[in-house]
């Protein structure tokens, strides 16, 4: 039981340590999935997030296959405030189309950027935010850290804005799209107890083209374990140019604080194409983060000093538990 009960006091303290700071003590990475959370890195963070996949697809009445590699990539920075997130994304792909429709199939080598953009991130609404002393964990209750609360059902909400950049002639973008394009975003997170939360991405993207799509994410993952975590997701994409209904599953594993592994695989329903991938991410962060002393002209150190003094009591072992009553 001991171990059992340290093992939920440190859970405990996890989601406590990550709902109510921009700023983890792990890595916040946005992978597995394609969806972005509302929070930032936190300021001086700079992390890198990269997702390696395979991809097949094939479209039954054009009679055309596309089989080949690529990686999608993140670089994300936290600048000057804890809500403020500078990032660059993007996804290069490398493939063979094949022509099925002739006698003889006809090949045709590809490789190019299917996206690129560069943009910024701000948390403009944080429910979690002065709420550390009412939401903070019941180091003797299990069962009441895990009970359902009301206000989760409102989400953080972050708004996103930047610019993509096409080159001329790409093959994975729709005709005559090409230079820089706008491109926005609002994501809402709602963390609900028990390690589950629900992420959710409105984006327009390649404002003032002829092609401009809009696209949906929702994202639902489950930490059921410190270093486990288990996603499942839809992005339904609509334009004149691509529509679809893509759906991914997987999960992630936290190596160390600041290294993670994932995995995700990627389908659809439609044969207009169909599609499967599978990818492989990693996920790293150069951790500069320093938390900020108390600005009214003494340090951090001499704002503890005025503190009131109170009586010393004789420290009791951390490592003591009682079955019955939680921790002594």
């Amino acid at each position: 039981m001991n171990s059992i009960k340290k093992t939920l006091l440190l859970l405990s303290l996890l989601i406590a340590q990550s709902v109510f700071a921009q700023y983890t003590e792990v890595i916040n990475s946005n992978r597995p999935g394609v969806s972005k959370s509302a929070f930032s890195v936190g300021t001086n963070v700079l992390q890198f997030e990269v997702g390696p996949y395979i991809v097949k697809e094939k479209h039954t009445p054009l009679k055309y296959e596309v089989s080949g590699f690529g990686a999608d990539f993140t670089a994300r920075y936290g600048l000057l405030f804890e809500p403020l997130e500078i990032n660059i994304e993007g996804i290069y792909q490398n493939d063979t189309f094949t022509d099925n429709r002739g006698f003889v199939p006809v090949e045709d080598k590809r490789s190019n950027f299917k996206q690129f953009a560069i943009g910024a991130k701000y948390l403009v609404y944080d429910p979690y935010k002065n709420s550390e002393e009412e939401d903070k964990p019941n180091l003797y209750s299990y069962h009441a850290n895990r009970s359902f609360k009301w206000k989760s059902l409102i989400p953080a909400v972050a708004v996103y804005a930047g610019a993509n950049f096409d080159s001329k002639d790409n093959p994975y973008t729709a005709p005559g799209i090409e230079g820089f394009s706008p491109k926005v975003m609002v994501a809402t997170q709602n963390n609900f107890s028990g390690g589950w939360v629900l992420v959710m991405n409105l984006i327009k993207d390649r404002i003032g083209t002829d092609f401009s799509d809009f696209q949906y994410i929702i994202t639902l993952t489950h930490s059921f374990d410190p270093q486990w975590v288990i996603f499942g997701e839809t992005q339904g994409i609509h334009s004149d140019f691509y529509a679809d209904n893509l759906f991914r599953f997987g999960g992630a594993y936290l190596w160390s604080p600041n290294f993670q592994l994932d995995t995700a695989v990627t389908l659809n329903s439609k044969d207009t194409p169909s599609v499967f991938s599978v990818n492989l991410g990693v996920s790293y962060r150069f951790d500069f983060h320093k938390d900020k002393e108390i600005d009214n002209g003494d340090s951090k150190k001499d704002a503890d000093k005025r503190k009131p003094k109170r009586k010393k009591k004789k420290k009791k072992r951390t490592d003591d538990f009682d079955d019955d009553d939680g921790i002594l």
